[in-house]
């Protein structure tokens, strides 16, 4: 069998991963195959990607995914089989004996937690909440593990999202909201409004009323988070590297056209080349999300993936040598602001689904998620806090003179001087979709040869999951191929036989039948 031609569209956890089993099982089956993998960015990750305070190299921060846990598999074989570091400098980031975490709902801290206290904070949690912390925590456990029976046989690999979700008994959890899902085991409504809430805005931006149960479990699935140092994104370049793909950065595809033997001429467009550049394949993989690839197709696959719509998520980056002001969040002056900031609604708010419910707090999470010296001759090694913002609009200089306490300049268009926030980078991305309830998912197989994983980010949207999507189409690419090498050996016995009838026949002077090739 001659060597297969893959194309992989998008370097991120979706693509590395189906580079790095498709080269696996391909290797298994005897089978050579060629991955070329296109990427628009000029990096490796996708939505895990670092960038560097004072463009230091030697501060990364994480702009997009931050962490993965314990229990994402895929993500942590690839951490052990690279032999990757994990960052341990999470536990000294911030003012010393600052509360851990703190849930603000625009008014006061619902609830407040200290790092190595942790006997104590369950207690104020009892108290508050009664069993809710502990049905939730069962419960999620219980969704859970009806999703990772999705990584082993009888389901795996999966041809179809819908029908493993429904064979799993999954779709019962993403036909309802975070908020009815809760209800319905029994979780109180103080619990889910102040602490699950304000899990789901800061992994996803999305209230209860409208995320889906499944995607509200996951929040909560937090034991174990873990990053690696140095910026998650070296999972994927490790991967990558592992399948020695061809990796082509700053690389746009434009279009592909099926032809009548099913392979696929790719068209590209990078900075180095002056016009299309054309390529074929026996295969194409797609891995970003349809809607956004700006890919035409020809002719229109069997199944098209339906436009949904994306959160627009602005993050924030920016170091300043200023604590969090306590009276900006309600606090008596000189009390230390928690380290990580989450926010929920307040009582007397009430959006329902509404996808802009960010409610009176106006941004969804605010965190410390490092440290440096500035490294400007005018701040002379002054040692600052590199902060994150999560929010739904621009984050602007009125905003940030609030938090810090200092003063906002005439024009709030105008960026605070270099002595209260010395570096500031903003990004805003398509995040993931809106999770609203859904029972079914889009397609994985688009048509003969041509693949799709992002389907997969309505129903979960992780770097695992994408990850797990990738390994699962790699799979069903390699079955194929697999299938296909079964009946060219069947063929080539036939024949073999029929050679051997032919010369038999022959020595026996009988009028010989010609084997057929």
């Amino acid at each position: 069998m001659s060597a297969r031609r893959v194309a992989i569209i998008g370097a991120g956890a979706g693509g590395s991963s189906a580079a790095y089993y498709l080269s696996q099982n391909a290797h298994n089956l005897g089978i050579k195959a060629n991955i070329t993998v296109f990427e628009r960015s000029p990096y490796v990750g996708g939505r895990s990607t670092t960038v560097h305070v004072w463009d230091d190299p030697h501060l990364p921060i994480e702009l997009g995914a931050s962490i993965f846990v314990k229990v994402n598999k895929v993500i942590v074989s690839a951490v052990e089989t690279f032999n990757l570091s994990i960052d341990s400098s999470a536990d000294r980031l911030g003012p010393e004996n600052a509360p851990e975490l703190g849930i603000w709902n625009g008014y006061e801290f619902v609830l407040r937690t200290t790092a190595g206290n942790g006997w104590w904070d369950t207690a104020k949690l009892l108290w508050r909440y009664g069993l809710a912390p502990i049905k939730t925590n069962n419960l999620m456990k219980a969704t859970t593990e009806k999703f990772f029976k999705m990584y082993d046989e009888p389901h795996f690999p999966f041809h179809s999202l819908t029908k493993v979700a429904y064979d799993l008994g999954l779709t019962a959890v993403t036909a309802a909201t975070g908020e009815q899902y809760l209800q319905e085991n029994g979780i109180g409504a103080l619990f889910a409004n102040e602490v699950i809430q304000a899990s789901t805005r800061v992994n996803y931006a999305q209230n209860i009323p409208l995320i889906h149960g499944l995607e509200t479990m996951v929040c909560m699935a937090t034991d174990g988070a873990m990053a690696v140092a140095g910026g998650n994104w070296q999972i994927f370049d490790e991967m990558l590297r592992a399948a020695k793909a061809d990796v082509r950065l700053n690389t746009t595809v434009s279009s592909l056209s099926r032809q009548k033997d099913g392979s696929y001429i790719l068209g590209s467009k990078s900075p180095e080349l002056s016009s299309i550049a054309e390529d074929t394949f026996d295969a194409v993989i797609l891995t970003a999300p349809y809607q956004f690839s700006g890919i035409g197709i020809s002719p229109l696959p069997k199944h098209i993936p339906n436009k949904i719509p994306y959160v627009q998520l602005h993050v924030t980056l920016f170091a300043s040598p200023h604590k969090l002001s306590p009276l900006a969040f309600g606090l008596d002056a000189g009390t230390l602001v928690p380290r990580f900031v989450l926010t929920t609604l307040a009582p007397d708010e009430h959006y329902g689904n509404d996808p802009n419910g960010v409610g009176k707090p106006g941004f969804f999470s605010i965190s410390i998620v490092g440290g440096g010296l500035n490294p400007s001759d005018s701040a002379k090694d002054r040692p600052e806090y590199i902060y994150k913002i999560f929010s739904p609009r621009r984050i602007n200089s009125s905003f940030l003179s609030n938090i810090l306490g200092v003063a906002a300049p005439a024009d709030e268009e105008d960026e605070l001087s270099m002595d209260e926030v010395s570096w500031v980078y903003r990004k805003v991305w398509n995040s993931y979709p809106y999770e609203y309830p859904r029972v079914t998912f889009e397609e994985i197989k688009l048509d003969e040869g041509l693949w799709y994983t992002s389907g997969i980010e309505s129903f979960i949207s992780t770097m695992e999951t994408s990850a797990l999507m990738g390994m699962n189409v790699a799979r069903m690419v390699a079955d194929e191929w697999a299938g296909e090498k079964e009946n060219a050996a069947e063929k080539v016995a036939v024949v073999q036989e029929e050679e051997k009838e032919y010369a038999r026949m022959n020595e026996m002077g009988q009028k010989p039948i010609k084997a057929k090739l």
